[in-house]
């Protein structure tokens, strides 16, 4: 059964309608089954971050139709949508507290054990466990004392402890080296 469909999507970020070749998309028609592993490639400003962004109704879709399980996304309680989807982007985005409440934004009751599964998944773990109050130490605003892997890996930790059906990577190694990558991917 098809998770994910578009047909002949089109999407023009809005103030560039004057512009010429501002399309962000044209003419997309994807088809993702259930369980399917999909990577999207193309050059930087091909629109592979604006087709995640519009699956995940950040922008309303100008031409065509984006379905999830056979839904039109624009139908859909952006709460459900948001409960069956788990996005990590280039940047992941957090908050002056601890590394365990910054991942429990995924998963608000979420046992210690699930958040430690969720890390050893992204290959963050052995990192947490050598800081000096573990799982409980506080990151900078917007986690300006790690590096940017390891907030990175934080936010695929986040994606793994929310265990949505749907997963979206927009670049999600671009800042690890390829050690890290390799155990992430596999």
């Amino acid at each position: 059964m098809e998770m994910i469909k578009t047909q002949d999507l089109a999407f023009t970020y809005p103030g560039t309608e004057d512009q010429v070749n501002t399309r962000a998309l044209r003419g997309v028609d994807v088809t993702i089954e259930r369980g399917s592993f999909v990577v999207i490639l193309g050059h930087n400003g091909s629109g592979k971050s604006t087709l995640l962004e519009l699956l995940m109704r950040f922008w309303d879709v100008q031409k065509g139709r984006v379905r999830l399980s056979g839904t039109d996304v624009s139908s859909i309680n952006t709460g459900n949508l948001r409960e069956m989807e788990s996005f990590v982007t280039q940047e992941t985005h957090l908050f002056h507290d601890s590394i365990k409440n910054n991942l429990r934004i995924a998963k608000l009751d979420a046992t210690d054990d699930e958040i430690v599964a969720a890390c050893k998944k992204a290959a963050v773990h052995e990192f947490i466990m050598t800081l000096p109050q573990g799982y409980d130490t506080p990151v900078g605003e917007l986690g300006d004392t790690l590096s940017g892997g390891e907030r990175q890996r934080l936010g695929l930790a986040r994606a793994f402890l929310h265990d949505a059906p749907l997963m979206l990577l927009d670049e999600p190694t671009s800042n690890l080296d390829s050690l890290n990558e390799a155990v992430i991917l596999k």
